[in-house]
């Protein structure tokens, strides 16, 4: 069991811990083998994931972590648990007894979802690109209520000058200077 209490304050961390524990073991109680499940609880959501053998591992996150990410590092994890350790936990009456070290690197991975999951990368990548196209949009369209407005001025301009040149042609023409 991998857990980081940082963002706890250091007399909170035993007593978040031992509820981490509690919400994992009874979570993965009942959870039906093959099936996965987000449960929320106090503002962060456990996901567990129970695979068919009946191997089972949960995540605890805030809110707003995403979901499929987090059933991204379960599906890893279990896989990497397998090829390591194989049956052997089957064995086992506690879930602390079976060590496995890479599931801290896996908490440390995981801590920024978009670096850890390709597609949340990419998702986050298009929502950049789609409000940076949103503001050229509006600066575009801007530009061109702009340059609407100079456009009639010009014409207003251009009205005006052809009144001014046909009134000073009429003035000059009723007097001639020799």
């Amino acid at each position: 069991m991998a857990t980081d209490l940082s963002s706890f304050g250091f007399f909170q961390r035993p007593t978040v811990k031992e509820m981490l524990t509690f919400l994992t073991k009874t979570f993965s109680k009942r959870t039906e083998p093959g099936q996965r499940q987000s449960i929320t609880h106090e503002g962060y959501v456990v996901h567990c994931y129970v695979r068919s053998d009946g191997l089972a591992g949960t995540v605890t996150t805030d809110l707003e972590y995403p979901a499929r990410v987090a059933f991204v590092l379960l599906g890893q994890l279990l896989d990497e648990f397998t090829q390591e350790k194989g049956d052997s936990w089957k064995a086992a009456t506690l879930p602390e007894s079976v060590p496995f070290p890479p599931i801290n690197e896996y908490l440390e991975k995981y801590q920024d979802p978009s670096a850890a999951d390709k597609v949340t990368k990419i998702q986050k990548d298009l929502d950049e690109t789609t409000q940076i196209l949103h503001k050229t949009i509006d600066s575009v369209l801007e530009r061109g209520t702009k340059l609407d407005s100079l456009v009639e001025r010009s014409n207003d301009l251009s009205a005006q000058s052809k009144m001014f040149y046909k009134q000073a042609k009429k003035t000059n023409s009723c007097c001639v200077i020799s």
